[in-house]
């Protein structure tokens, strides 16, 4: 594996949007750049009883079994590494250690991120995954002020931070348009539009 960056995870965020996603939010350690992956309401669930140490349900929840068979087989899972960022999906890694036997498995990075929050392993992103996905408010900010320049050139005026239109297409909109929506959406701390966006822009 290439260059890899030590994350963190910060935290979920709900969408009241009619999608009724969650955004998992990762921080990297060198930069504090946000890598927000969206996921489903289980894996949510599951993530965030991991992260409340004293939350125990009644009956071991999926993830919580696998970690049960692991620790049961004496292996150890020694670190996650979200490894590749296509077309708007996350690939993950998890990588095994029994004795001196070391094995990999593909995983959905919410699957592999549910597990290492219970085994208390490293989640790691390859460089590569985090120039791509990484978001950083920064940056954003310079491509709304950058969109709002060329839209003044143009003889259009806009509103560097507009307000979010949920019903908005994003395939429909403007590219500089999507990135005053990123820089909004990031103050907002709404890293579920953010990461659509992200993805739009990517495609583009």
């Amino acid at each position: 594996m290439g260059d890899k960056i030590r994350l963190h995870v910060k935290g979920l965020t709900y969408s009241d949007r009619p999608s009724g996603a969650y955004a998992l939010l990762l921080e990297s350690e060198e930069d504090k750049r946000k890598l927000p992956i969206v996921i489903g309401a289980f894996e949510a669930q599951s993530i965030a009883i991991a992260l409340d140490k004293m939350t125990r349900p009644p009956r071991p929840m999926t993830h919580d079994l696998f970690a049960a068979v692991m620790e049961s087989h004496q292996i150890d899972l020694t670190e996650v590494v979200i490894r590749d960022f296509q077309d708007g999906v996350f690939f993950a890694l998890l990588v095994f250690q029994r004795g001196g036997d070391i094995r990999t498995t593909d995983a959905r990075p919410s699957d592999a991120i549910a597990l290492a929050l219970r085994a208390d392993c490293p989640i790691y992103a390859e460089r590569s995954v985090m120039d791509k996905a990484g978001l950083a408010a920064a940056e954003a900010k310079v491509a709304a002020v950058q969109s709002d320049e060329a839209n003044e050139n143009d003889g259009n005026s806009s509103d560097s931070h507009p307000e979010v239109d949920d019903s908005l297409d994003l395939q429909q909109a403007k590219k500089d348009d999507l990135a005053s929506l990123l820089s909004s959406a990031l103050e907002q701390e709404d890293y579920e539009l953010a990461a659509r966006i992200r993805d739009e822009l990517n495609k583009r």
